[in-house]
């Protein structure tokens, strides 16, 4: 069973919760809110996190992009703890409870919901498989940005308010660019061994110094557009971005100072930077509402 825990990677599952919760938090401000549209969001969105993951381990695995050279966590079906076929059971089984929650969710709310979810099925898949998966080519970054910003808190708002405005699409880009960040300082650690593998992540092909920059830009800009989302509000624009700038600060040093394994810590403390903002974002958007 600890295998089994390794491979869905539970330190992620923040990073899909979060938007979620900052959606839902945004639409409060607006309607009430509906216990199980709410509930079922978030169970699609940990199904949908842990299927990427084992698609991830599987896909990686078979095509050699995982290796014993890996300097990050080991990785279930390389490593030979979980064969290929249990790993396929178990993504087929959290892509199925993906499905049932998007196709309750849909029946409750609107039948276009259907769409989104056909989306982020195919980019489950996507990421890591197919001839031309997207973590492979570059677009990696695109793809988090896309789902884990955008369609997860503007998805969430919409399913309670049935509205998009730009509000939404503000907060979710702050939340997405934070999930980026985490991409990148995994993808800056996996640089030589990705390489090595023809896996020409977006890192891969900027080499260490231009990651490091581009993290440091996307990290500003998401407290930078978090101001513009929360204006003019003094309280909710202010006092999320004040208690994530000490962790943000930690993580710009540590991204100049940190390589190779050194960087499984920063990624870590990324994630953890990216809930304190969407952990707070969501409670002042509740408590002011």
């Amino acid at each position: 069973m600890s295998y089994w825990w390794l491979a869905i990677r539970p330190k992620t599952i923040p990073a899909s919760i979060g938007p979620i919760l900052l959606g839902t938090a945004l639409a409060s401000t607006e309607t009430t809110i509906n216990g199980l549209v709410f509930g079922l969001a978030i169970l699609c969105a940990i199904a949908l996190q842990i299927a990427v993951n084992l698609a991830n381990d599987l896909f990686d695995g078979l095509n050699g992009v995982d290796t014993e050279a890996r300097l990050g966590p080991a990785r279930m079906v390389q490593s030979g703890f979980i064969t290929p076929k249990a790993m396929a059971i178990a993504l087929a089984l959290f892509t199925l409870m993906a499905m049932l929650c998007g196709l309750t969710l849909a029946a409750l709310t609107h039948w276009n919901l259907l769409l989104v979810g056909i989306t982020c099925l195919l980019a489950v898949f996507a990421y890591s498989a197919g001839p031309l998966p997207l973590a492979s080519v570059g677009l990696g970054e695109v793809t988090v940005l896309i789902f884990f910003g955008w369609v997860a808190v503007m998805g969430s708002y919409w399913l309670q308010t049935g509205e998009l405005t730009l509000t939404a699409l503000l907060y979710g880009t702050s939340a997405g660019l934070f999930s980026v960040a985490i991409l990148l300082v995994n993808n800056l650690r996996d640089i030589p061994t990705d390489r090595a593998s023809g896996k020409l992540t977006l890192p891969a092909r900027l080499g260490e110094a231009g990651t490091r920059q581009l993290f440091l830009g996307v990290t500003a800009a998401a407290l930078l557009t978090h101001l513009l989302a929360a204006w003019p509000q003094p309280w909710l624009m202010l006092l999320p971005v004040l208690l994530c700038l000490k962790p943000v600060l930690n993580l710009i040093r540590g991204i100049y100072s940190l390589s190779g394994g050194e960087l499984n810590t920063l990624l870590a403390q990324t994630a953890k930077a990216g809930l304190i903002y969407c952990g707070t974002s969501s409670a002042l958007l509740v408590l002011l509402s």
